[in-house]
């Protein structure tokens, strides 16, 4: 009997399903791959824009496929997506999240559209913006917070317009973002803080998120110039895990602050709450300020002292500039100006 050769598995390259495929195909940034197949053909390289037409006839690709589709029929849904790359035990039920998602659904409902709500966590599916834009369910895209996805939001938005975020707007972001100057606030919560009396500080939560390392870097800025020092004491997001990080900390260390800003009102109610069970006082013994100025910061005892952030106004913004950015309109992003709430923690 002859022998009978192997039989060889041929497998099919992967198809580009979407603007970051088609990038890593080509070797080059999905703003490239925009610029390419968009209406910016001179910008690029005859070269590799040649590479980029030949790899999208070869796998089928269409830049903006969901985009020529909603010229032709309507969907009257928006995409709302909440990335969680920074902490993946954070979760949609933050009273942050609840207050700005209230606002925004009011608002597009008044506007005549309904709000489809997706979670993601990024390192689980590189891919999450991407596929949104390109399911054909939505018109256009809201992102909540930029959490460590800066970077591809901005890639993103280089070939895809319908789109406002919520977060922190950095010199040269290509993405239209609406939030407050949270540099300001960090300020304003620090010099509130060393006004109260408060001499050594620290700061209470991560400082990777971009909006938190604004306000971490404000409230810096003030510590140095007065000549106080400030800490930093990391925990996570989701309040019962930042109770447990708090309770751990004071049990291994000497109280050794008299002053701390919480990154958000959620962890600054918490750390009140440890701090009390431990019969520390507040604002006797630590003084106490939040960031957001959620309706929970007037019900705690003591009243929490905080830096407000206008959610109302910013979701009608950014629901204004969407409706805007559908309609081909270009926007500017926006940022609103924090205020300091004096209540009785500092």
């Amino acid at each position: 009997m002859a022998d009978r050769k192997p039989e060889v598995e041929v497998v099919s390259p992967k198809r580009a399903r979407t603007i970051t495929d088609l990038a890593r195909l080509a070797g080059v940034s999905p703003g490239t791959v925009s610029r390419a197949l968009g209406g910016k053909r001179e910008l690029v390289s005859t070269k590799t824009r040649e590479k980029i037409e030949a790899l999208a006839r070869e796998h089928g690709f269409q830049l903006n496929q969901m985009a020529s589709r909603l010229r032709r029929q309507k969907t009257g849904v928006i995409g709302v997506v909440i990335p969680l790359g920074h902490d993946r035990h954070q979760q949609i039920s933050d009273t942050f999240f609840m207050t700005l998602l209230g606002y925004l659904a009011d608002e597009l409902t008044n506007h005549g559209y309904d709000l489809m709500l997706r979670r993601v966590i990024p390192d689980q599916d590189e891919d999450w913006l991407d596929r949104f834009i390109g399911s054909g369910m939505v018109e256009g895209v809201l992102v909540i917070g930029q959490s460590d996805q800066f970077d591809r939001i901005d890639e993103v938005a280089d070939g895809y317009m319908p789109m406002v975020v919520w977060g922190n707007h950095k010199e040269g972001q290509r993405h239209c973002v609406v939030g407050t100057d949270n540099r300001l606030g960090g300020r304003l919560a620090a010099e509130r803080l060393i006004a109260a009396g408060a001499k050594k500080l620290m700061f209470l939560g991560s400082s990777e998120p971009i909006e938190f390392a604004a306000r971490y870097a404000g409230a810096k800025a003030v510590a140095d110039k007065m000549g106080v020092s400030l800490g930093i004491l990391p925990t996570h997001l989701n309040p019962d895990e930042a109770a447990g990080e708090i309770a751990e900390y004071l049990s291994a260390n000497q109280i050794t602050f008299d002053g701390v800003f919480a990154a958000s009102d959620i962890l600054a109610v918490a750390c009140m709450k440890v701090l009390q069970e431990r019969g520390v006082t507040v604002p006797d013994q630590i003084k106490l300020v939040g960031f957001d100025d959620l309706p929970i910061a007037a019900q705690t005892q003591p009243a929490l002292t905080t830096v407000k952030q206008d959610i109302a106004t910013g979701a009608k913004s950014m629901v204004n500039l969407l409706l805007r950015r559908i309609a081909g309109e270009g926007t500017e992003s926006l940022v609103l100006p924090p205020t300091l709430v004096r209540r009785q923690s500092a």
